[in-house]
């Protein structure tokens, strides 16, 4: 029988890789449940976006001409 031996710096790496997949997994799924009841309408679609309060004007929005100069 052919026993390993673990340092504590592989120790630590498979911890981190244990933990970054687990991490992983729960952020993917969250997306893919979100897109699941969002498809069966189960969820709200909130496309309010953070920056429709602010007012923008056409003179404030640099062009491609006035950026040439």
């Amino acid at each position: 029988m052919h026993f390993l031996y673990f340092d504590p710096g592989l120790g630590a790496m498979i911890i981190q890789v244990i933990v970054a997949g687990v991490a992983g997994f729960f952020l993917f799924s969250k997306n893919l449940f979100y897109r699941i009841k969002l498809f069966l309408g189960i969820a709200k679609n909130d496309k309010s976006d953070l920056f429709d309060d602010i007012d923008v004007k056409e003179s404030d929005v640099e062009t491609k001409n006035n950026s040439e100069k």
